[in-house]
């Protein structure tokens, strides 16, 4: 008898998780079909970086026969995960609010919505800061007798790529302050080892991006920058343990 009643917990949580994700998943597709007429428009607004400072009279290629087509729709689908980050992260919030403490519960909100603030402000760097840069250094020293005409399938790999690279590195705050609540790691410790994660960064900035030194080094000094919010913030949160232990002898 009590096999089954330990059972019954364990698929009430797994179909919770899966209308969760069913949620998130719905969220992605309403975004998708919002935007997938207008997938050309995206992909010209997302390639305009390189295609502004393309030599006069060159343009993009499609290699492939149904490129002109599936990549905009993949570019479309993208960026609709991007945009429903707020409601993916929202159900993977409210999954695990449950077995939350008061305290965390009001901690969880603003750490959720400042992950997909981040997030949004790692990938606009990137198109307005990082792109410009970075395609107008290779479109400059491009040898006089090659024609650039890059493949539109490429530049979409090539641009997923920096834009993850650089939404993910974003979010070095955040992880600073769930691994200090966590009590993973010290505040002080991480000060003590501050050399060390500035090469780190700049080996991550080399790992994450193409090899060139302009995009690695944009992509390493935010992170040091972004490293220093976030040691600066977790000092105003004491670690899960400390204060769960207080919530506890309060409520006692």
């Amino acid at each position: 008898m009590s096999s089954v009643e330990d059972t019954q917990p364990l698929i009430s949580h797994l179909v919770e998780l899966r209308d969760r994700l069913l949620r998130a998943l719905l969220a992605v597709l309403v975004v998708f079909l919002c935007l997938v007429y207008f997938a050309n428009d995206i992909y010209t607004f997302v390639s305009a970086p390189l295609v502004d400072r393309l030599p006069e009279g060159t343009s993009m290629i499609a290699t492939d026969v149904a490129s002109p087509f599936f990549t905009p729709i993949k570019l479309t689908l993208v960026v609709s995960v991007f945009l429903a980050v707020p409601m993916i992260l929202y159900q993977m919030w409210a999954f695990v609010a449950p077995g939350l403490y008061k305290h965390e519960k009001r901690l969880v909100m603003p750490l959720l919505a400042s992950s997909s603030l981040l997030f949004y402000c790692g990938v606009a760097f990137a198109y307005f800061v990082v792109f410009p840069l970075v395609f107008g250094f290779f479109t400059s020293i491009a040898p006089e007798n090659i024609e650039i005409a890059t493949d539109i399938a490429s530049y979409l790999d090539f641009i997923l790529a920096l834009f993850m690279a650089f939404g993910i590195a974003f979010e070095i705050p955040v992880a600073i302050i769930l691994l200090v609540w966590t009590g993973a790691v010290d505040p002080d410790d991480l000060r003590q080892k501050r050399p060390y994660i500035i090469v780190a960064a700049f080996v991550v900035g080399m790992l994450l991006t193409p090899p060139d030194i302009i995009s690695q080094t944009l992509l390493a000094i935010p992170m040091c920058l972004l490293f220093e919010v976030g040691l600066f913030f977790s000092r105003f949160y004491k670690p899960r343990g400390d204060e769960s232990e207080n919530e506890e002898h309060s409520q006692g």
